[in-house]
């Protein structure tokens, strides 16, 4: 039968080329960010391998077709090929949580189980000429760490007491393990200044967006970090092969000079990680006017209302149009009151009055702002908990579902750690040294707050200790809440997370008990081994 037309012009070498079906799947290695990027970017306009794009693109022709297509044509995808490794030490608990506060974030920080924050230092703003409130500021600091010392030691010595040692285990494990449950109950006095540091891989998209998040913040540190960190991925990283690349160049010019300048380009060359993707970031102006513009109307609906009282774990159920959640959302962003509270109130406002807050949240857009993470609605499950900062670090690492954190404040006062799985503060002998040290700093971050320190209001934040109570709504599916709740109720995790988790668990199984079946969690209740992590 003679050959169709369209299969006439199909060449012997062609038919070759169809009938490849070999898949081929190799790691690639030693290819800038950037250049990486855009050697990805150009499967979708070139028919090139990998392999033939990464030999002939260069730093320069990829900032030129980055320059081209992100920043012109507004392609922000190709960002995403782009990951930068970042180490960020010395910084204060305080601007590491607001640091690592995106929903595209890889990371690790120093535990606070696991590691001695005494030599760890801590941060210090810029008090101007008020030098009775840095001195105050300073003795508070010192206090809680002081405190945080004794407590580490009398839990510690008290469990010591109370659990024996296994024949079976060694006694260094035996005492790294009871001094890790130790630092469970002592990081509560830990001040938001203590010294951390993390380490992070990001996208640059996510990148452009958080260091332009930063710029914006209202504490001088974290705006600060901000530019380092845009500084960071436009200037030189730290290459760990430096020295040993420095080492054979001297080698190699002893050897033979010309060869030598041959092989320096590729042995000593600066490498920039994201020179080109984060390099025109600004502070975002869309989200500090609409949080102040919110304040204003907060403010007004929330004038005579005091904080109603809510539970550790509150599951509000789904009764409001999308619109009233907008809304509510909105306000429980920049306000301190329960999210059924203020959901409540919104759905008794006329339409035209909440359809006026869901515009608040918008007009102060820009062409490139995605909207804010309150118009992240619709989920099944909004759970609000109102637990203590160290144990919402560890919730907060749950980036499946949507996050909306309000503001630090001592107004929810602070929890006081007890569990069956540690030490009791009385059994230790020190609860009332405990209530003692949460209280002065409470009092003392009132008093910095009101004085005439530049930044005064974030500067008092930084003597609140990790025991303060914050609020934050989680809006999820049903698989994220099975997950969080397995997970984090399990015996080796802090007793905080664990009872929120428990709670969580307990809150479905009140509204949807044919669901909780499903659900494999730890009784928060049940006795755990202790030695067991």
């Amino acid at each position: 039968m003679p050959s169709s037309s369209s299969s006439a012009s199909i060449s012997s070498s062609d038919l070759t080329a169809h009938a490849q079906n070999q898949t081929e799947v190799f790691a690639v290695h030693g290819a800038d960010p950037e250049v990486l990027a855009y050697a990805m970017a150009k499967y979708s306009r070139s028919a090139l391998s990998m392999r033939q794009s990464l030999r002939e693109i260069s730093s320069q022709r990829a900032e030129q077709f980055l320059n081209t297509f992100y920043f012109q044509y507004g392609h922000r995808s190709i960002a995403d090929l782009a990951h930068v490794a970042f180490a960020i030490e010395r910084l204060s608990l305080l601007a590491a949580i607001v640091l690592v506060d995106e929903q595209r974030w890889d990371g690790q920080e120093r535990s606070t189980r696991y590691q001695n924050f005494m030599k760890s230092g801590w941060y210090l703003p810029d008090f101007g000429q008020e030098a009775e409130i840095r001195q105050l500021y300073t003795k508070t600091v010192e206090d809680l760490f002081s405190a945080y010392a004794s407590t580490s030691s009398a839990v510690f010595e008290a469990l010591k007491s109370r659990v024996a040692c296994p024949a079976e285990m060694k006694q260094d494990a035996y005492e790294r393990t009871l001094k890790a449950r130790a630092f469970d109950v002592a990081r509560y006095l830990l001040p938001l200044a203590t010294n951390t540091s993390l380490g992070q891989i990001v996208n640059a998209r996510t990148l452009e967006t958080q260091v332009s998040r930063l710029l914006s913040h209202p504490a001088a540190e974290v705006r600060d970090l901000g530019n380092k960190l845009r500084e960071a991925a436009t200037g030189p990283a730290w290459n760990l092969a430096a020295e040993a690349n420095a080492d054979l160049q001297a080698k190699i010019a002893a050897l033979d000079p010309d060869l030598a300048l041959e092989s320096e380009i590729l042995l000593t060359r600066e490498v920039r990680t994201a020179p080109t993707l984060v390099k025109y970031a600004q502070p975002d102006l869309y989200a500090p006017r609409t949080g102040g513009d919110l304040n204003k109307a907060n403010a007004e609906l929330f004038a005579n209302i005091p904080v109603a009282l809510a539970p550790l774990v509150d599951l509000v159920e789904r009764t409001e149009s999308l619109e009233v959640e907008l809304a509510a959302t909105l306000l429980y962003s920049v306000g301190h009151h329960p999210y059924r509270q203020i959901r409540d109130l919104v759905a008794s406002l006329p339409e035209a009055r909440t359809a006026e807050i869901i515009e608040i949240g918008l007009q102060h857009r820009g062409r490139h702002d995605e909207l804010l993470r309150a118009f992240h609605a619709g989920a099944a499950l909004r759970f609000d908990i109102l637990m203590d900062i160290g144990g919402f670090r560890d919730m907060h690492r749950h980036r499946r579902c949507t996050q909306i954190i309000q503001e630090f404040t001592h107004l929810h006062g602070y929890e006081t750690p007890h569990s069956g799985d540690a030490a009791g503060l009385a059994e230790a002998g020190i609860l009332a040294e405990y209530q003692a040290s949460i209280e002065a700093a409470f009092a003392a971050s009132r008093k910095i707050a009101a004085s005439n320190a530049p930044e005064a209001a974030q500067s008092a934040l930084y003597v609140l200790p990790l025991a303060t109570r914050i609020r934050a709504l989680f809006k999820m599916d049903f698989a994220e809440a099975v997950y969080i709740s397995e997970l984090r109720s399990g015996p080796a995790g802090h007793f905080s997370y664990r009872k929120v988790a428990w709670e969580m668990y307990l809150a479905v199984q009140r509204q949807h008990p044919s669901l909780a079946k499903y659900f494999r969690v730890t009784d928060f209740n049940e006795p755990i081994d202790i030695l067991k992590r």
